[in-house]
Formats: C-alpha cells, sequence, structure tokens
C-alpha cells in the first residue's frame, strides 16, 4: 500500500450507510478471527449505552404501555421501511408524558447501520445501531416522545421503521428491534432529572428526589415546569405536519449535492399563532465525515481516487417558497464504527443512538405562510456531496379562531466563507471561517392578543484541517459557536415570554498512519476530543449541558480488517436544570468500563 492509497485510509471508516461508495475508502470490520489460534470463549452478550441523563419517567412504572412492533432486520437493502398499523394509548390511560423505547439486539458480523422511526411520516427518532460481535451485543434508546403528543394520541396512523442492512455469507448480523410506547401520568413523576433505575455496583447515585406536587395548581404548574425543562416551549404543538418523502424511499429525502432541493408542499391553518420546524439529519457516504474534507483542488492535483471532497464546511439551508429562513450547522455526530471502531465499544459516541434534531422557529414567518395558500418548505444542504438524509416536522399551535400574522422584518442572508487552501503535493492546509447573523420580526394577533416576535441567531464557524508528512497524518481542529435568541413582548413592550439557546460544538481530531509490521499491514494511531455544549434560557428556568469525550488509540489494519488495537475513551456529562444536576463520568479501557461515577449532587 502506498503513500497515496494510505491518505484515502486517514479515517478509519464503518459508514452508517447500506453499502460501500465506490469512491469511498473501504470500510473497517473488526475481524473476528483475529485471536484464531486460541479456543473460543462464549460469553454473554454485552449491553451497549450512549452517556446521557436519564428520563424523570426511568424508575417509575408507565400507566401504560402498547408494544407496536418486533421485527428481525434481515437483508432489507433496497427495501421500503417496515410498517405496521400504530397502536395509540387506551382511553383509559390518563398520562402526560410518553416515551418511546427502541431496543435492538444483534449477534455476527455486520457494520453499522442508520435507522429512523416515524408516524405518518413525523420523524420520533434517528438512530443508529452499534457494531455487533460474536458473543452478541443489546442496547436500549429512550427518549422522551412527549412533543409529538398531538400525533400519538391518533389512531388510523401506521408506525415505520427503516434500516438497511445487508445479510450474506459474509456479514450475518441480523438486527432485533423491539419499539415501544410507555406512556406516565404527570402526576407520578419524580425529578430532578437523576433518577437512574438498575443500579448496580458500579454505577451508585446520591439520589435526592422531589415528588412533583399532586394536588390544585401546584400541580400544573410543576408539571409545566417538567414539560418545559424536557421541551422548551409552552406544551406540545396541536398538529405536526410532516415535511419528509416518500415512504418507499424511508420518508428520508437523500440529498445528494449542493444543488439538490427538495422541497414539500403545506398549506397551514390560518389559526396557527406559533410554527417551529423541527430538522433531522444524518450525513452519510462521501459525507460522513464532511468535517474532515479536503478542497477539490487537492484531490485532483493528487489524482486521488476518492469523493471526499468539496472543503469541510456543510449547513443545512430552509427555504419558504425560495427564500431562506433558516440553516443550521449540525453536531458532527460520530457513528459506531468512524474514526476508530475500538472506540465505540461498548460506550458509543456522543448523540450516536439519539442523533440530535433541530428547531428553528418559524413563528416571525407566519406572515409568509398563513394565507390560506400551498407554500413550498425547501430542504437544502449546502456544499454538501452525496449523500445527507434530511427530513423535518412542522409543529403548529393553533388558536380557537383566525389569527391575524405580519411579517415585519427578515433578514437571513448567507454564511459569508473565508477559505485558504494551501497545499504541496500530499500535504497542505485547508482553513474556513465563517459567521452569520440573522433576525426576523413578526406581529401576530390572537385571543392571546397582539404580541411582537422577534427572533435573532448569530453563527460561527471556524475549522483548520492539515495534513502533513506526506499526507500519512491528518489534524483537525473545529469550532462551531451559536448564540440566538427569540422574544415575545405584547402591544405595551412588556416581555411575555424569552428563550435563548447557546451551542458551541468543539471537535479535535488527529490520526497518524504508518506502516505495520507485517507485509500488508498498517498502524493507525487515533485520538477524538469532542464536545457538546448546549445552554437554554427563558423566563422561569434554564438548563445547561455539557459533554465531552476524549479518545485514544491504535489500530493495526490489514485491508479493511482491524486486526487488534488499543482503545479508552472518557466521557464526562454535566447536566443542571431548574430542578437540580446530574453528572456521570465514565471511564472505558479496552472495550472494558473501568470506571462509571454518577452523582446527582450540584457542585
Amino acid at each position: 500500500m502506498n503513500i497515496a492509497d494510505l491518505l484515502i485510509l486517514l479515517l478509519p471508516l464503518y459508514f452508517a450507510i447500506p453499502i460501500q461508495s465506490s469512491s469511498s475508502p473501504p470500510h473497517f470490520l473488526k475481524s473476528f478471527t483475529q485471536n484464531s489460534g486460541n479456543e473460543t470463549i462464549n460469553v454473554a452478550p454485552q449491553e451497549y449505552f450512549e452517556v446521557t441523563r436519564p428520563l424523570p419517567t426511568d424508575a417509575i412504572t408507565p400507566a401504560c404501555s402498547v408494544n407496536v412492533l418486533d421485527y428481525n432486520f434481515g437483508y432489507t437493502y433496497g427495501s421500503p421501511p417496515v410498517t405496521v398499523d400504530y397502536i395509540p394509548p387506551p382511553v383509559t390511560c390518563n398520562w402526560s408524558l410518553a416515551v418511546l423505547e427502541f431496543r435492538a439486539e444483534c449477534k455476527g458480523e455486520q457494520y453499522d447501520r442508520i435507522a429512523g422511526v416515524w408516524i405518518d411520516g413525523v420523524e420520533l427518532l434517528r438512530t443508529s445501531t452499534a457494531q455487533p460481535t460474536e458473543d452478541g451485543i443489546f442496547w436500549t434508546v429512550r427518549k422522551d416522545v412527549t412533543r409529538y403528543a398531538s400525533i400519538i394520541r391518533q389512531d388510523n396512523h401506521t408506525l415505520s421503521v427503516m434500516l438497511e442492512n445487508i445479510v450474506n455469507d459474509e456479514f450475518t448480523g441480523v438486527y432485533h428491534v423491539n419499539v415501544s410506547f410507555l406512556f406516565y401520568s404527570g402526576k407520578d413523576v419524580r425529578v430532578p432529572l437523576s433518577v437512574v433505575s438498575g443500579d448496580s455496583e458500579t454505577h451508585r447515585l446520591n439520589r435526592k428526589l422531589i415528588s412533583v406536587k399532586t394536588h390544585g395548581n401546584e400541580d400544573k404548574i410543576e408539571l409545566d415546569r417538567v414539560l418545559n425543562l424536557l421541551y422548551p416551549y409552552d406544551k406540545p404543538a396541536d398538529l405536526i405536519i410532516p415535511i419528509s418523502g416518500a415512504i418507499d424511499e424511508g420518508f428520508w429525502f437523500r440529498i445528494q449535492n449542493e444543488t439538490d432541493v427538495q422541497r414539500k408542499n403545506v398549506q397551514i391553518s390560518q389559526k396557527t399563532y406559533k410554527a417551529v420546524l423541527e430538522l433531522y439529519v444524518s450525513f452519510h457516504g462521501d459525507d460522513e465525515f464532511w468535517y474532515m474534507n479536503p478542497s477539490d483542488s487537492y484531490i485532483e492535483a493528487n489524482h486521488l481516487a476518492t469523493g471526499r471532497a468539496h472543503g469541510a464546511y456543510r449547513e443545512v439551508l430552509v427555504t419558504i417558497d425560495g427564500i431562506l429562513v433558516g440553516a443550521v450547522i449540525p453536531f458532527p455526530v460520530i457513528f459506531t464504527g468512524g474514526i476508530n471502531p475500538l472506540f465505540w465499544e461498548p460506550v458509543v459516541s456522543i448523540g450516536a443512538f439519539d442523533l440530535p434534531s433541530y428547531d428553528i422557529d418559524l413563528t416571525p414567518f407566519l406572515g409568509l405562510l398563513s394565507d390560506n395558500k400551498s407554500h413550498s418548505i425547501g430542504l437544502q444542504v449546502a456544499d454538501g456531496i452525496s449523500f445527507w438524509l434530511v427530513d423535518a416536522n412542522l409543529h403548529l399551535w393553533l388558536d380557537h379562531s383566525n389569527v391575524k400574522a405580519e411579517t415585519l422584518k427578515y433578514k437571513v442572508p448567507s454564511m459569508e466563507i473565508e477559505r485558504q487552501n494551501q497545499f504541496k503535493r500530499l500535504d497542505g492546509e485547508f482553513e474556513l471561517e465563517g459567521e452569520r447573523e440573522s433576525e426576523a420580526k413578526g406581529l401576530v394577533t390572537s385571543s392571546f392578543g397582539k404580541l411582537k416576535i422577534e427572533y435573532t441567531d448569530k453563527m460561527k464557524f471556524k475549522s483548520k484541517l492539515k495534513f502533513q508528512d506526506q499526507g500519512t497524518r491528518k489534524r483537525l481542529n473545529q469550532r462551531v459557536n451559536r448564540n440566538s435568541r427569540i422574544t415575545i413582548t405584547d402591544e405595551n413592550g412588556e416581555l411575555i415570554q424569552s428563550l435563548q439557546v447557546k451551542i458551541k460544538y468543539p471537535l479535535n481530531i488527529n490520526i497518524k498512519t504508518g506502516p505495520g509490521s507485517d507485509p500488508d499491514t498498517s498502524i493507525m494511531n487515533t485520538t477524538v476530543v469532542q464536545g457538546r455544549s448546549e445552554a437554554f434560557y427563558d423566563v422561569n428556568d434554564s438548563r445547561v449541558l455539557n459533554h465531552s469525550q476524549n479518545c485514544n488509540g491504535s489500530m493495526v489494519i490489514k485491508g479493511n480488517a482491524v486486526l487488534s488495537g488499543t482503545a479508552d475513551n472518557h466521557q464526562i456529562y454535566d447536566y443542571k436544570d431548574g430542578f437540580g444536576c446530574y453528572s456521570r463520568n465514565v471511564d472505558v479501557v479496552g472495550g472494558h468500563v473501568v470506571g462509571d461515577v454518577a452523582s446527582a449532587v450540584c457542585a
């Protein structure tokens, strides 16, 4: 393997896609035969997990539950999603909070895959699978889906799960998936959000639990606070319109390049007084590691046989009738085979089991939407290449009578980007720096009065990608900062509601590739330092998340097989809201959890 060939292997790639793109580097598979000279010892299946905070419902019994899907995803590549009749909770079930539980298990050899769950085209969960082992693995994802209450309560709907998988003589893993909905009564909820079920010797908590009061107005006030912390709006929407594709393609739009605009025509009720677009995003193929893609000129000048190029800036754009109204730089989720697959066993990377969705408040733009006419909602990926999976949910809040809405001002300019590319043969530096400042103002007159809605957003993006040592060493330093605020005032100028969101996504990756001691082998040393910082502030409460992971390891590879290697993964999770705190520190060395300490005590 020569140096030019090694360059396109700088990212050890387990793509969360069905099959390998012809222009992509080969996938890496953890080799089951690396210890074939030793006696095989069967062990129990390993549980995998994502470090996150527990839900306030985790330690209580649901008021009712409904199992909606139990299915083995064998060879499903190219097939439409598995679809069943959705079963709503029984009318006798008194619930205020809803949780989707996605349980999966797999045994054998298999790539990681992307998956989604929809009700009638409304996406509830975007997730990816873990890489199985010959002894088997299993994991559970629980997500609060109370914000989708308007569609969860209804019958005559279908539930769909998409998970494209390939099973043959080489790839033997079949993903068994079970999907259930758990429904909880508000009077049973316990806060703060620090309840953990299934305590173990390595996972002890100081449990200071405060029961939500269950009488009079205090009950509603406390329940509203719980709902507000789970979802930073006053209540779940009255109606949700899917901005998604055809069912035979899995509902998500497959966006192939920067000129590919996927559109959905909608006509919203004139009773709408608030509108929020929720984006679901994941990136695959030549753009799975978009943040480490060099310029096109670099690939062309070095005659490299890879499609992974077009620079390291990507942004998902939202338009109304072709007018740009919002944009998101997504959190760079690393799927369970990315960078070094040994990093993510049994603790996966940030967001891998529950990919974040992104809210864009369209209330200031109701003047463009609520005129009893059909309008086009467009989704696009700036600078994107093949391929991205994108769809959205349009959440609408309705008044009991018609609403008068007017868009007073809007300014959502394109990202201003400065690019500097310098390279000589296989070494070079690629720097990007971008900034966008947006604002929008609208006036909405409803039964709540005459309210002015003002939205401001400031986003900064900075990336430096460096190739050294004839392209065998790759370094990335990327920063994404965002500060947005929406305020609502009455006709007297008094503040009614305010929500401020601050986001920081730092990412540092180092990869060094060299020749191995055995013929046709290579050694790759890798480090990943990544953070997800998100803070939400409103008039009454706040919630702040700081989650970081620090990974270091090496692999011996031959072709696309990982023959051996070492890896450690250290994650620190800190969360604080109006009820209390939750923190958890997890240390993994060589695939074994050597430390797992959680606390509900505020520092």
